[in-house]
């Protein structure tokens, strides 16, 4: 408090000049003011500056991540197995003077950026935001970088912060392109308070030069000797690659600094919010962290949570999720199952904080009575797995968030893209219905498994074999998957029909979807804002900020698509934010942009029909019942006490109701726009044992019981498979123990 009170003073005493501070904290542990060596970090090791090559003086402190041997390069990290779940403290990830402005967040916006020059529109000063992506060609309005349209040193972008400012550091990015490979090697930094009179940072008595890239993704960053209070930073490239004569000078940015009261402005009040109005625990959580926050909320609402584990990572990690209900532990008949899914690439972290808030809100709220809260309660089985890829989240929090790059921790330890590892079975679908002549045969749903998909040497990740299973034992009727690193809602298809890039590729309940897709997107307040600018090379604000998955890229064997075809459940994936990884100062109103969308889009689950399908006789549940929606070509089966949901918009249905020997029923049930389903029960008379005997004795046609036996066949294969793995690697683990 007191250092902002000193900045203030200074300001008034000194408004319009520069005003250099220095970065090192007021204690007695510094013991030296001396100037310093400027120092540039790349992910996981330390580079020297260009123009000092001498050790700083000896007991000189600074701010910056202290560069000890556990730094580690990229590659040593990657392959470095988290290890199991002890108690011993993780290695954190740096941490930083001053938070990022915000130009890879947009919280920078287009016309805070200007630049000497730029080679055209789609590689102009808005474009030269930390890891942002470029289009799949060269040249259109969606490139990859900032490029100067002059190759010589005087070439420069300038970030305008709009109000006085610590400037602490820069991270630097070469130029996103598969075609091109622009990188700046060195560059120099200048501060104003008008944009006239600039001033160079200083190493010393010498102008400072900062070490930048030697590759086009490692985030490599700067952080200065002495910070500087300005308005305007300039960042001056000096060398570069310069492939022969035709090298340009291209680079993506982020600035570290911290905003400081302006007595100038009497509109503060008019600023946009930076916190929320919910006491959470908004920062970053690692998986110990992460543990213990969920115990802690499962402390606070005992009667309402439980937390289990649904498997193991390959890292040996635990895959927590948190249950919230008014009777946790026990499937109550007609009440919907519901899940999030967050962390499926272990860099894409907001998804997992919103879904630790969210668990937070819904106790604290319920406490309190808050008869939304408590009816969603009351109401749904509540499911949510924060961390699907624990040990991809782990090696990217070691990072920190803006040094863990575009793709460090997303796959699996083992390398594998979890979003296209689950079973293709839209090809089986496709396959099926061009091969087959008599569609009578053709099965829309309940889609087994390739025999080859179950067996121990599948490529497999531990944690989609989990997840799988996990989908087996609770019937899930609605789902969402939580990325990052866009602003959309995507629905099913995922996967083209055939193999194009793209294509729109529609499900049966492409109407259902595409209203599911709207209800999150309309209610996030970053979405719904049609002045925002698109995120990276593509602009989702034309679809309404929804798309069908397959029209935006082809995605084989995803979670959303297995979702549909093998189980009763609709699954859509929400990409929450441009930033993959948001400095922790961001959670607080990514929370109020997303709290909204979260809550509404868990009540959709009420809508449509459900009811109970049971014997007209005995009145028990009959599990596996089909049930068929007219005109709509997909169905859906009843689970082991009979009940069933099927998700509608609101209309007029003709409703068809069958099982294993018993005669068909059919009935019009009605969706009203209330938030309560239409109950539509079933009562079924047996088939006349004469007839049903003579249906078993036809030879051909595979009967309903029989597939749905093979189905249960190969799921229990997949599972002992599993467990030979997990058995033999828990031998090799107490193996390598002993040794």
């Amino acid at each position: 408090m007191a250092e902002v009170l000193l900045f203030t003073l200074l300001l008034f005493l000194h408004h319009g000049s520069f005003i250099l501070v220095s970065s090192g904290p007021a204690d007695d542990s510094v013991t030296s003011t001396s100037p310093s060596p400027v120092t540039s970090f790349s992910v996981g090791h330390t580079m020297s500056p260009a123009n000092h090559t001498e050790d700083p003086p000896t007991g000189f402190t600074t701010d910056k991540p202290q560069t000890s041997s556990k730094h580690v390069t990229e590659a040593t990290a990657e392959r470095k197995a988290p290890s199991p779940e002890t108690e011993e403290e993780d290695e954190g990830p740096p941490e930083f003077e001053c938070p990022p402005l915000g130009l890879e967040s947009l919280k920078v916006r287009d016309t805070q950026l200007r630049a000497s020059s730029f080679k055209r529109r789609g590689l102009g000063p808005h474009r030269g935001r930390l890891n942002i992506q470029s289009g799949v060609e060269d040249g259109d309005i969606y490139d990859g970088g900032w490029c100067a349209q002059y190759r010589d040193k005087n070439q420069w972008l300038e970030v305008d912060a709009r109000r006085p400012t610590r400037f602490t550091g820069v991270i630097l990015q070469g130029r996103s392109s598969i075609w091109s490979w622009n990188v700046v090697h060195t560059y120099k930094v200048q501060f104003s308070n008008d944009s006239l009179v600039w001033k160079p940072s200083m190493n010393g008595t010498e102008e400072a030069v900062f070490e930048g890239n030697q590759d086009l993704e490692t985030p490599v960053l700067a952080l200065f000797n002495t910070s500087t209070v300005a308005r305007y930073i300039r960042i001056n490239p000096q060398t570069w690659y310069e492939n022969g004569t035709q090298g340009d000078i291209c680079l993506r940015a982020e600035v570290l600094g911290c905003t400081l009261p302006d007595p100038n402005n009497m509109y503060a009040w008019q600023t946009e919010p930076s916190e929320s109005r919910d006491k959470l625990d908004f920062r970053h959580h690692n998986y110990k962290e992460m543990r213990k926050l969920m115990r802690s909320v499962h402390e606070s609402c005992p009667d309402i949570t439980r937390i289990y584990s649904i498997g193991k990572s390959h890292g040996g990690l635990k895959l927590y999720a948190m249950e919230i209900s008014d009777n946790p532990g026990k499937h109550e008949l007609g009440e919907p199952e519901f899940r999030y899914v967050a962390g499926m690439h272990g860099n894409e972290v907001l998804g997992r904080e919103l879904l630790l808030n969210l668990m937070q809100h819904m106790c604290e709220e319920y406490k309190r009575g808050d008869q939304r809260i408590v009816r969603l309660v009351k109401e749904t089985r509540i499911h949510l797995l924060p961390s699907m890829n624990p040990d991809g989240h782990e090696t990217a929090f070691k990072k920190g968030s803006e040094l863990a790059g575009w793709a460090t921790g997303r796959y699996s330890y083992e390398g594998i893209d979890m979003n296209s590892n689950f079973a293709d079975l839209n090809s089986e679908m496709w396959n099926a219905i061009e091969l087959e002549t008599d569609r009578s045969k053709l099965i829309n749903h309940y889609f087994p498994m390739p025999e080859a998909y179950t067996s121990e040497k599948a490529f497999v990740a531990f944690e989609t074999r989990a997840v799988i299973d996990w989908m087996q034992n609770i019937p899930f009727v609605l789902s969402a998957n939580l990325h990052g690193g866009e602003l959309v809602v995507t629905y099913p298809y995922d996967m083209t029909r055939d193999w194009a890039p793209r294509e729109h590729t529609p499900t049966p309940d492409e109407s259902f979807f595409r209203w599911l897709a709207t209800v999150y997107a309309s209610t996030n307040q970053v979405m719904s804002n049609p002045d925002r600018r698109p995120c990276h090379n593509k602009d989702f604000i034309r679809y309404n900020n929804i798309i069908n998955g397959a029209d935006w890229h082809n995605v084989p064997a995803s979670m959303n698509d297995f979702s549909y075809l093998h189980t009763n459940c609709f699954e859509v994936t929400v990409e929450l934010s441009c930033d993959k990884f948001p400095h922790a100062s961001e959670l607080p109103i990514e929370w109020e942009n997303n709290r909204e969308s979260l809550l509404v889009y868990m009540e959709q689950v009420h809508r449509g029909i459900k009811g109970v399908i049971r014997d007209k006789d005995t009145e028990a549940g009959i599990a596996d019942a089909v049930i068929k929606v007219d005109d709509i070509d997909h169905h859906i089966r009843s689970v082991t006490d009979g009940d069933y949901w099927r998700l509608l918009n609101p209309g007029e249905y003709k409703v068809t109701v069958s099982a294993e020997g018993y005669l068909r029923s059919s009935r019009t049930c009605r969706v009203m726009y209330e938030h309560y389903p239409t109950i539509c029960d079933f009562r079924l008379t047996k088939i006349p044992e004469q007839r049903l005997k003579l249906i078993i004795g036809r030879g051909g046609k595979l009967s309903t019981d029989l597939q749905l036996k093979l189905r249960q066949l190969r799921l229990r294969k997949l599972r002992v498979t599993t467990k030979a793995i997990n058995q033999r690697r828990a031998a090799a683990a107490k193996r390598a123990k002993r040794v």
